[in-house]
């Protein structure tokens, strides 16, 4: 996580707190002890008559892959009249197959301003025993920083006996929440199924509410008197994505339903609207974005020599992105609140919203304005139509002066201002200024303006911003063996790994990366004479030029001789072959070019070749030719992505690109000795 998400997750089993909270895998081989440690078993009358109840319950008939159930899912969240609110949970879940037993271990974070007041999990295994766990089998654990993020959030975790298939695993908390602002956000849908849900908010008098929905149509309110409200849910389908390839995050496609409240004295109420909790930021975030004379002096410094807006931005950008480095620091509010510009630049180090807001400081002492992007790194879970917090990263929007255009702007949105923006995240260190990562794009962000907040969506860039260029010269041998030259120059988020191994990898790890990417076109080869050129140079291709010699790469059979025109590199997408009712994610617009010539051995002519190719869905395009000239075999072809997810009426289509480019890149072409 670039932000901490804990406040508005709702404590679930482990597994379903390590997938919405990945920091939490950093403790997972402390809680291996735990997850052996047997329980005691209880007497009877100690498991709850609803857990019993829950228990008892017909079950529809689920698929075979199905590892658990949710039987009963109830939450009480109550607001006091000074704003404190507290959250009354309980969940009792059904183990399936031996898969779902991780749904055994419970695990609810906290921190010093999140104090859960009391923690009961009980369990009835297969064969009817029941057991409670004792307080000292609910254990803590926390973050004692990992080297990239220190955190106070703490997890108290339990280990339920019985969790084999047809056990029954229960729990019961009640927590203090943070009042950092009044929303709170009903996460009701996951990666298992849910048979009865509920949630009810309780409000004082004189308190408002009102509800936004996400990924899921809205669902009357039952009113229960006295400012008490509640929401039932039946037969949610879980969201399994285990064998959906190409597929969105689960977050991105989970229902869920966001409460907005207000009342007498509450400050900083989001009342439901982007611009609230614009407005509500602006109070945690204004004093931090101050410049200080250190800070004005360096950015004078690196803007000095540079003649117009986009060469000063650059260069005050590249510096937060490389030289202040990724750090995490979040201590309660601080999940959200950045530190101050003056001690990220001190310390040269901070998360993501601190780099944002260094970066925002540097940019305001040369006159150029910016402001803070809230964004998730997981296209799809911001909903334009549901204002919440609900996003897990922090970017900037730099605004681009009245009247000035360059093409090196790429990354471009216009507000409902009329002031266009340049969006960057200066956490993403292999991305040039003046694109975005392949994961933003398409998504949607708030602009953090005061007055002005608004969710916006971010642009999809154009293929020729993400490229890979191959060209090759090739000599073939009579025995088949293939020696020659190639150049491959990429540019864009496509070249992201290869820059970070050429950048920090040895010579060992680089070798054995290219020969890792070479391995699935050769059964035997060797590379000499590597040379690699502005792997650190973002906004140039990086080029990487090397010989290659590869024996057995044409396959004798008598008089003919088979060799494939696709030499090398592969785009072979694997969609699946079952059909899908949920989006396509393509993961980025891209172009990539092939250009490779072999020179034919001598006393050989050509027998047969490939077909042409040309296929545009709209989406992507792709297009191949293979042709014979002066005994020189030539192979060209361009495949192109225009398009970064796509709705699932559209996966057919993907079927046949997939299928013609698997089929493209296994042709032969046939030589006859003469």
């Amino acid at each position: 996580m670039k932000q901490s998400e804990l406040y508005l997750l709702r404590p679930r089993t482990w597994s379903h707190l390590v997938s919405r909270h990945p920091a939490t895998l950093l403790v997972l081989a402390l809680v291996a002890p735990l997850l052996a440690t047997p329980a005691v078993a209880s007497k009877p009358e100690t498991v709850p008559d609803w857990v019993r109840t829950a228990a008892a319950q017909t079950l529809p008939t689920y698929s075979a892959e199905t590892n658990a159930v949710v039987l009963l899912d109830e939450t009480t969240y109550t607001v006091a009249p000074d704003g404190q609110a507290t959250e009354h949970y309980r969940r009792v879940i059904k183990i399936l197959r031996p898969q779902g037993r991780d749904q055994a271990v419970v695990a609810v974070p906290y921190d010093k301003a999140t104090k859960i007041l009391s923690l009961h999990v009980w369990s009835i295994g297969p064969d009817g025993h029941q057991f409670t766990l004792k307080d000292n089998e609910i254990a803590d654990y926390g973050y004692p920083g990992q080297g990239n993020f220190f955190e106070d959030n703490k997890i108290k975790v339990a280990n339920a006996p019985g969790s084999d298939p047809g056990g029954i695993v229960a729990y019961e908390y009640e927590q203090r929440i943070r009042p950092m602002l009044t929303e709170k956000t009903w996460f009701f849908q996951d990666e298992i199924p849910h048979l009865n849900q509920s949630f009810t908010l309780e409000l004082p008098p004189g308190y408002t509410a009102g509800t936004v929905w996400a990924h899921h149509p809205l669902v009357p309110v039952a009113d229960l008197e006295n400012q008490r409200s509640r929401w039932d849910l039946k037969d949610t389908p879980g969201i399994n994505l285990d064998r959906v390839m190409m597929h969105p995050s689960e977050r991105a496609l989970a229902g869920r339903m966001t409460v907005h409240y207000a009342g007498p004295g509450l400050p900083s109420p989001t009342q439901g609207t982007w611009q609230s909790i614009g407005l509500w930021y602006q109070q945690l975030s204004q004093d931090r974005l101050a410049s200080t004379p250190e800070i004005a002096a360096k950015a004078q410094e690196l803007a000095a020599a540079q003649p117009d807006f986009y060469s000063k931005s650059e260069a005050i950008a590249e510096f937060v992105q490389k030289q202040i480095r990724y750090f995490v620091i979040e201590m309660g509010i601080g999940g959200y609140q950045p530190h101050f510009a003056s001690d990220i630049f001190h310390n040269r180090y901070g998360d993501c919203k601190d780099k944002a807001t260094l970066l925002s400081a540097m940019l305001s002492s040369v006159g150029i304005h910016s402001a803070l992007m809230m964004v998730d790194h997981r296209r799809g879970v911001i909903d334009p139509d549901a204002p919440s917090i609900v996003g897990d990263h922090m970017i900037a929007a730099i605004e681009i002066p009245s009247g000035y255009n360059s093409p090196r702007l790429r990354s471009v949105v216009t507000a409902k201002t009329g002031r266009r923006y340049l969006i960057f995240d200066p956490t993403w260190e292999q991305t040039p200024f003046g694109q975005l990562e392949h994961g933003l794009q398409g998504s949607y962000g708030i602009l953090m303006e005061g007055e002005q907040s608004q969710v916006i969506q971010l642009p999809v860039l154009p293929p020729d911003l993400n490229t890979i260029r191959r060209t090759a010269s090739f000599q073939l041998q009579p025995d088949g063996s293939l020696q020659g030259s190639v150049t491959e120059k990429r540019f864009g988020d496509v070249s992201e790994r290869r820059r970070t191994i050429f950048t920090t990898g040895d010579a060992k790890q680089q070798a054995e990366f290219l020969d890792h990417a070479l391995e699935d076109d050769f059964t035997s080869f060797k590379i000499t004479s590597l040379k690699v050129e502005n792997a650190a140079a973002l906004n140039q291709d990086l080029t990487t030029t090397y010989h290659l010699d590869a024996d057995h790469f044409g396959k004798s059979i008598g008089s003919l001789l088979m060799v494939r025109p696709r030499v090398l590199g592969s785009e072979y997408l694997l969609p699946g072959r079952e059909a899908r009712s949920i989006p396509v994610d393509l993961k980025q617009t891209m172009q990539a070019t092939d250009d490779y010539t072999i020179q034919l051995p001598a006393g050989y002519t050509v027998d047969e070749l490939p077909d042409p190719i040309k296929l545009d869905l709209g989406f992507a395009a792709y297009e191949s030719t293979t042709q014979i000239k002066d005994n020189l075999l030539h192979y060209s072809r361009t495949y192109t992505v225009r398009a970064v997810t796509l709705p699932a009426d559209k996966f057919p289509d993907l079927q046949k690109l997939a299928g013609v480019i698997a089929a493209d890149e296994q042709n032969h072409a046939v030589l006859k000795k003469q």
